[in-house]
């Protein structure tokens, strides 16, 4: 009796994902600072219970798990399952991410409308923009979040402080929520699942309360051992508002004394650039685009999204290759995060760059354009299967073959009545092979056909004679028929 194999223990390997298999010390965050633009509700979840969620529901239809979920929540409604209503829609928002990325942002509009600041305030502010923006890109996205290379301490540092001052979250809690993203994309689960409109991924998602039932959790520890994330996520708030709002208005006050310019214009205005390319990332490089490598997914590639968010846009490839530092490959393909790390490197400050070989992105270019050649040639007509048709012997072929127009090639007869006065070498040529075997004269004897050729033989099938050896690739045969001629000669 042979041994059983084991079964990879499912509750282990969760909690292996969602790092729940070890103790990891808290980051504790001062005041509200951690929670700004997170939601704790999101994350709370055991790897039992996944593994649970999945045993219980495996072999249930959509209905069933409908269901259960009811039933689940049927004494207490969570309020994102809740309609709204006048008396509930406050409820439904959520008040703190909205003052972040709507009122405060319309504060910084209006006043825009009314003051003109000074030129260097607006080179100041474009200047940490850009700074603040590869702050995302190249340290919380493709160095924190993903691993694609490793950072110096100069450059965790710059990237922490900057990457606070664009008010998206900590590392912490935007890494987390990307690597969730990540291992749930298109999902209940994906924080700003792509599948449940633009508006909701591009920042529904943040300004209503997430029903807890699509809770999740990854493995960050570490992150949480990185000393620089710990030291951000703790004073957090206090890196806000002095990244986002002070340092702007100082230097541009003690510079050249604009200091509610560079507040303005520095500080909430280019904060508020900073958060829509973001948010691009989530709502626009899942909606426009192409998809090179991989269609079950809604990750895209297009420049357009590329050039709003410093090189992201190519997201195809991301999804597919999430821990290469690039996400552009060619050349002219507009990626200066890519560039960033890259030079980072020549500098010393960055190493351990991370790229899949290009054998692996070639097959996967290749495999979704066989796939994509697959799906056309489904809707194409190829001739009826071998296997199916009928099988006829000599005197019914016979009796037919004048009529009906029938040739044999191959052991297989077809019906070439309406081809008779279309045929490229003549009618004649056609008559005179009726009722016969012009196998040998089809495979070039005396015409070699074309590809062409052969594909319409192929939908003139009617028949299978019996006793003989049909040839369903004609195409191959006659190649073979022609060498040996060629040896012959």
């Amino acid at each position: 009796m042979s041994e059983k194999l084991d079964i990879a223990d499912l509750t282990a390997l969760n909690a292996i994902a969602a790092g729940s298999n070890r103790k990891n010390p808290r980051i504790v965050a001062a005041g509200i600072g951690g929670k700004l633009m997170g939601t704790k509700s999101l994350v709370e979840v055991t790897a039992e219970q996944l593994t649970e969620d999945l045993n219980n529901k495996k072999n249930l239809t959509l209905a069933e798990r409908d269901e259960l979920e009811k039933l689940k929540y049927e004494k207490v409604k969570h309020i994102s399952e809740q309609p709204w209503t006048l008396s509930n829609w406050y409820k439904h928002i959520n008040w703190l991410n909205a003052i972040l990325v709507v009122f405060l942002p319309a504060y910084g509009i209006y006043q825009a409308s009314k003051y003109v600041p000074d030129y260097k305030t607006l080179i100041l502010g474009f200047t940490m923009y850009v700074m603040s923006g590869l702050s995302i890109t190249a340290g919380y996205h493709r160095g924190w979040a993903h691993k694609a290379y490793e950072m110096t301490l100069p450059v965790k540092l710059f990237f922490a402080l900057f990457g606070a001052g664009s008010i998206q979250g900590s590392i912490k809690w935007w890494s987390h929520g990307h690597r969730i993203h990540h291992r749930y994309t298109d999902t209940k689960k994906d924080p700003y699942d792509a599948k449940q409109g633009f508006w909701y991924s591009h920042m529904g998602w943040m300004l209503t309360i997430p029903n807890p039932k699509h809770r999740a959790r990854a493995d960050i520890s570490d992150l949480i051992s990185d000393p620089v994330v710990k030291f951000q996520h703790k004073h957090y708030l206090s890196l806000v508002i002095f990244m986002a709002f002070i340092l702007p208005s100082l230097i541009a006050g003690l510079g050249w004394g604009d200091y509610w310019g560079g507040f303005i214009y520095a500080g909430i205005l280019r904060s508020f650039v900073i958060q829509q390319a973001t948010f691009c990332v989530n709502s626009l490089a899942h909606w426009i685009g192409t998809q090179p490598f991989d269609d079950r997914r809604t990750p895209r590639d297009h420049p357009l999204t590329a050039l709003v968010t410093f090189g992201e846009g190519y997201h195809n490839f991301h999804h597919e290759f999430p821990s290469d530092y690039r996400n552009a490959l060619k050349w002219y393909q507009y990626d200066p995060t890519k560039v960033t790390i890259w030079v980072l490197s020549k500098l010393g400050l960055a190493y351990n760059l991370r790229t899949f070989s290009q054998n692996a992105i070639d097959q996967g270019v290749f495999q979704q354009q066989q796939k994509k050649l697959n799906q056309q040639k489904l809707k194409l007509q190829w001739g009826s299967d071998v296997n199916s048709l009928p099988v006829w012997d000599r005197a019914e072929f016979n009796e037919k073959a004048k009529k009906d127009g029938l040739i044999l090639i191959g052991g297989i007869i077809h019906n070439v009545k309406s081809f008779i006065k279309e045929h490229p070498g003549g009618q004649a040529l056609i008559r005179a092979s009726l009722g016969k075997d012009a196998t040998e004269a089809f495979n070039g004897a005396v015409y070699a056909h074309s590809n062409a050729g052969h594909n319409l033989l192929a939908n003139m099938r009617v028949a299978v004679l019996r006793d003989s050896e049909p040839v369903e690739n004609t195409f191959a045969a006659q190649q073979e028929y022609l060498d040996k001629l060629k040896l012959w000669n």
